[in-house]
């Protein structure tokens, strides 16, 4: 099982859970653990094209090509600024 987790009104929204747990019977990617669970997940898809979702597995940044297995925790957050790398907004 891979528990999921989701932050943020706009992805909440989107997919109507905070928190859910799916089957995962072998390794996968993240961009592939969203399409094989369409039904749950299939909302998503639209922020990853527009690249404006933020990943993490098990607490490190992570991309949709980063392998997720069984156990692990999978965290998505929406991003409204999606030039934002985390350094440029810094006050002086």
């Amino acid at each position: 099982m891979v528990t999921v987790l989701v932050f943020g009104l706009t992805l909440r929204d989107a997919v109507g859970e905070t928190e859910f747990e799916l089957e995962v019977p072998e390794p996968t990617t993240v961009k592939q653990l969203i399409i094989t669970h369409f039904d749950r997940m299939g909302p998503l898809l639209q922020f990853f094209m527009n690249r404006e979702v933020l990943i993490a597995v098990n607490k490190k940044v992570s991309a949709e090509d980063t392998v997720v297995k069984d156990g692990d925790i999978v965290k998505f957050a929406h991003q409204a600024v999606t030039s934002y790398d985390g350094t440029r907004d810094i006050p002086i």
